[in-house]
């Protein structure tokens, strides 16, 4: 189940490639792409990618604190662990289907999500202007790790993926494979390839959203089972 479930995230990235390219292709033109070289793109995605991989940490991280939790409070701590599993499955199904009818384009995405905005990080400006003047690997990868939170529906999905995972390990798993997921079309985007995907673009978001769709039904039922 664990490697469907990173396979399945995985797919999701390949599946938001149009998306992507769309929303985060002008900073890749702006950032690594103006240096005409190939290795700024990876320091900047390495940053972006182990930006997931960190959200996908913390969220897990969530989950298994509740053991922590229930000793704090005299709890039974398996009472407490099997409300986490059954909230936490609940929680997640509810955000992907949410994101999956968004991508879908029954419903427009939630205005909150631009809170997590990058620009809101104490030092923004200077990593972008420092990034701009010598696209060294230092700049390049800052700048990956503040773009990693832009405010995406299907980021926010893969985030919310991972809030359930058994541990923080499988958490960074769920998340750095959706974000590696991303990675070819990012990479090719100054090719001819990126010009097909873009004109995709909607066929892969109803993809993508169905995908994500699925994945939230199938933790929703995860959820249910377990309060049986």
């Amino acid at each position: 189940m664990e490697s469907i479930d990173i396979l399945s995230m995985f797919t999701l990235g390949l599946l938001a490639q149009g998306h992507c390219i769309g929303m985060c292709g002008p900073l890749i033109i702006a950032f690594p792409g103006r240096t005409g070289r190939f290795m700024p793109h990876l320091y900047y995605h390495s940053g972006r990618i182990a930006t997931y991989g960190a959200v996908g940490a913390i969220m897990a991280a969530i989950g298994k604190s509740l053991p922590q939790i229930a000793a704090a409070t005299s709890s039974d701590p398996q009472i407490w662990l099997m409300r986490g599993k059954i909230g936490f499955a609940l929680i997640a199904g509810v955000f992907l289907f949410l994101f999956g009818i968004c991508r879908i384009g029954l419903v427009s995405e939630p205005a909150w999500m631009a809170a997590a905005s990058p620009g809101h990080i104490p030092g923004y400006r200077h990593i972008v202007r420092a990034a701009i003047q010598d696209s060294k690997a230092t700049g390049m990868a800052l700048l990956g790790l503040m773009m990693g939170l832009l405010p995406c529906g299907l980021s926010y999905g893969a985030f919310a993926r991972a809030l359930p995972a058994e541990s923080v390990i499988k958490g960074i798993l769920l998340t750095s494979a959706f974000g590696l997921g991303t990675l070819p079309g990012l990479l090719l985007l100054g090719t001819g390839i990126g010009t097909i995907m873009r004109r995709f673009q909607r066929q892969s978001d109803i993809l993508a959203g169905l995908l994500m769709l699925g994945m939230g039904l199938n933790l929703l039922f995860r959820g249910v089972k377990l309060m049986l």
